[in-house]
């Protein structure tokens, strides 16, 4: 995993420099055009795609070696963190970006909430062209079509468990009352988040607020 400044002579690395320091500082727009480059282990070469970053004039490129099941990649959010507004992100297809419609969907949203436009080559997806802006809506409808038939299905299936009596519910999470009844005294004091006093019992956000309801109306209210 490693951050590649493109330029090879002496005095072009040089110029680099000074220009990724007035990149950094984000002074007189100066704007960069960045590449991601990633294959999914170390055995594999990424000259491919440094060739053809190489090619499309890229200024400076992030590589992974690394599984694209998620997004804790290092050199990803190294990129991520790097790139400044009127930036521009270069990637040879979207697959080396994201293994999911919902990781691409949410990588290209922090681009734009940045300022930051994005290019697939091999896709010919370019946030700055009504075009590319259409696929990327496309992709959105698609990926929202897909959750609701997967919720749908669930659904229907747990009705037909249910019918033949073999649907349970999920085991509820059995949380300390002492310890939450201590956290919840804290959040509502201000000394602790929402999200803080969560992630202790480990609930999810539904499941934490259906628990702060419940207490609230059994313990609070009662009191």
């Amino acid at each position: 995993m490693k951050c590649i400044i493109m330029n090879s002579h002496p005095i072009d690395k040089e110029i680099s420099l000074m220009y990724n320091t007035f990149h950094d500082a984000n002074v007189g727009g100066y704007y960069m055009k960045v590449g991601y480059v990633r294959v999914s282990t170390e055995e594999q070469n990424t000259i491919r795609q440094e060739i053809l970053m190489n090619e499309l004039g890229i200024e400076k490129i992030y590589i992974d070696k690394a599984s694209g099941k998620d997004t804790a990649r290092r050199e990803l959010q190294n990129m991520l963190e790097f790139v400044r507004e009127g930036d521009t992100v270069i990637i040879e297809s979207y697959s080396r970006l994201a293994r999911s419609t919902k990781d691409l969907l949410n990588i290209v949203e922090t681009l734009k909430e940045k300022g930051v436009e994005f290019i697939s080559q091999k896709e010919a997806i370019d946030t700055t062209t009504p075009a590319g802006r259409l696929m990327l809506t496309i992709f959105a409808g698609l990926y929202q079509f897909e959750r609701e038939c997967i919720l749908e299905r669930q659904t229907e299936g747990i009705r037909e468990a249910r019918k033949a009596g073999k649907y349970k519910g999920r085991t509820p999470i059995e949380v300390d009352i002492a310890k939450f009844k201590t956290l919840y005294a804290q959040w509502k004091a201000g000394k602790i988040t929402a999200t803080s006093m969560r992630k202790q019992p480990g609930l999810s956000a539904p499941t934490f607020y259906r628990r702060v309801k419940k207490y609230e109306r059994d313990v609070v209210k009662g009191a």
